[in-house]
């Protein structure tokens, strides 16, 4: 296994849908169980369900749900850098326990139909032009934001530090979230020292 522990997170996907190597599955749990883990535990809490079993489970249902159709799910995927397969687990874990706890509401309420995985990363067709602009605007700071973050974060631990921020600020990660992941090797404490050291630098150069 160790010849996988060494790929990228982007070769390694590639290794476990080209072909039904084993030894690349364990290891695709074990980087990316973490962040499945902690995608389904956050979504089960906001429906305040904390079964440990109901968790392990919607966990099982996404490696299901990616290993359906021969990795077809991951095949479509086009992953654009080693941060954003993480994202988009974090996306389909996501989805597939909202899923699960809205077919349970809609059971209760006597319903039988419930948003689709595909549905729910639809845009809106009522979205007003505003609303529009105003995101066009949060992209121009966000660009504004990772230019700085580069440009300031040199030596050794740029990546790192990098790809901290972007998991906090852009997707959502807690520090505990993003501290689970392997590749980081820091602890809770250490995630967010990261990013308040990452926040006061940036206000600093706005200012």
């Amino acid at each position: 296994m160790a010849r996988f522990s060494d790929l990228s997170s982007i070769q390694l996907v590639r290794e476990c849908t080209g072909s039904n190597d084993a030894e690349a599955w364990v290891e695709f749990i074990r980087r990316f169980q973490p962040v499945i883990a902690a995608a389904v535990g956050q979504k089960a809490r906001s429906f305040n369900a904390n079964s440990r079993e109901l968790i392990d489970d919607l966990v099982q249902d996404t490696y299901l749900k990616l290993c359906e159709d021969n990795s077809a799910l991951l095949r479509r995927f086009q992953p654009r850098s080693d941060v954003s397969i993480y994202s988009f687990l974090k996306v389909v874990a996501g989805n597939i326990a909202l899923d699960h706890f809205k077919s349970e509401m809609a059971d209760k309420r006597g319903a039988h139909q419930t948003e689709s995985m595909g549905d729910l990363e639809q845009i809106d067709p009522r979205t007003k032009g505003t609303d529009i602009v105003d995101g066009i605007h949060r992209a121009l700071q966000r660009e504004q934001m990772e230019k700085i973050v580069l440009e300031k974060t040199k030596g050794k631990d740029q990546r790192r530090n990098c790809l901290i921020f972007r998991l906090h600020y852009w997707q959502g990660f807690t520090a505990r979230e993003i501290a689970a992941l392997p590749s980081i090797g820091l602890s809770t404490e250490g995630v967010e020292s990261v990013l308040m050291r990452l926040l006061v630098m940036i206000r600093s150069h706005i200012k």
